[in-house]
C-alpha cells in the first residue's frame, strides 16, 4: 500500500466544517491521513464528524495551527493550490505533475499539499510559500471547484501515481541527492537574512520594494535548495555582513 506518512493536506481558514469533514474523507479514499487546519472557522464540528463518515480518525488527530508559516514549516517541498494567474507567474504544475513530484520526493523530505478558502482560495502572500502552484483545470465558465472535490482530485492522482510504482527515491533528474531539501521554515529564514543584507547595501528599498522579494521567493524556489546549499547562501550573506562592518569601523 502506498505510504504518505510524510505528507500533509493543509486547508487554510476553512469556512463550512462540513468542507473539512469531506476532506478527511476524501484523503482516507486515497491513503492520505495527516490533516492540518490553519485558523478553520468552525472546528471541531459535529458537522465535519457527519461529513466525514469512516475518517473521523482523521479528524481527531488533525494539528491546528495559526498561520500558513507554521504548518509548513517542516516542508522541503510546498505546493498550493491556485485557481487564478498571478501578476508574478509562478512555476505551474498539473495535478498528474503534483503527483509524480510529491512521490519522487515524499521519502525524503515532507510535503505540504495547501488548499485556500472556499470564497476566495489563498491569497498572494501564503502562495508565496509554495514551490509550485497547482491548477486543476476545468470548463472556464464553471472553473470554481467545492474544496472537497479539489482535495480530492489532487489525492486521487497522489494514489494512482504511488499504484504505478514510480521511484521515489531519485529526483526529476533520475538522480540520488546527496543532501535534504531545506524546510520552509529554514529558507524562511534565508529570505528574512536575504532582504536585510540586500537593505544594508542599498540594493533594495523597503518603501519601494518593486517585487523584488516576490521574484527572488520564486526564483529559490524554483530552484528548490538543499541543506547545504543553504548554509552555503547564509554564510555568504553573513560574510558580507561582516565586511560592511569591518568598513565602516575603518571609516570612523
Amino acid at each position: 500500500m502506498p505510504n504518505f506518512s510524510n505528507v500533509k493536506i493543509v486547508l487554510v481558514n476553512t469556512t463550512h466544517p462540513g468542507n473539512i469533514g469531506a476532506s478527511a474523507r476524501a484523503m482516507k479514499n486515497m491513503g492520505l491521513n495527516r490533516l492540518t487546519l490553519v485558523q478553520p472557522k468552525d472546528f471541531p464540528s459535529g458537522v465535519a464528524l457527519g461529513r466525514a463518515a469512516s475518517a473521523v480518525d482523521i479528524l481527531e488527530s488533525a494539528e491546528i495551527v495559526d498561520s500558513l508559516q507554521e504548518a509548513v514549516k517542516d516542508c522541503g517541498l510546498v505546493i498550493c493550490a491556485s485557481a487564478r494567474s498571478r501578476k508574478i507567474p509562478w512555476p505551474m504544475l498539473s495535478p498528474q505533475e503534483v503527483a509524480q513530484k510529491v512521490a519522487k520526493e515524499m521519502n525524503v523530505t515532507n510535503v505540504a499539499l495547501v488548499f485556500g478558502r472556499e470564497d476566495s482560495g489563498l491569497n498572494n502572500e501564503e502562495l508565496q510559500l509554495g514551490n509550485f502552484h497547482v491548477q486543476i483545470p476545468a470548463q472556464k465558465d464553471y472553473s470554481s471547484l467545492n474544496l472537497a472535490a479539489a482535495v480530492l482530485v489532487i489525492c486521487y492522482e497522489l494514489h494512482k501515481t504511488e499504484l504505478s510504482s514510480i521511484n521515489r527515491s531519485t529526483n526529476e533528474e533520475g538522480e540520488l541527492w546527496d543532501q535534504e531539501f531545506a524546510t520552509r521554515e529554514e529558507v524562511e529564514y534565508f529570505y528574512d537574512h536575504l532582504e536585510r543584507v540586500m537593505i544594508n547595501i542599498d540594493f533594495h528599498d523597503p518603501k519601494n520594494p518593486r517585487q523584488l522579494m516576490q521574484r527572488m521567493r520564486r526564483l529559490f524556489g524554483r530552484i528548490r535548495l538543499d541543506v547545504m546549499e543553504l548554509n552555503i547562501l547564509r554564510g555568504v550573506l553573513t560574510n558580507i555582513e561582516q565586511s560592511i562592518k569591518r568598513s565602516g569601523n575603518k571609516n570612523k
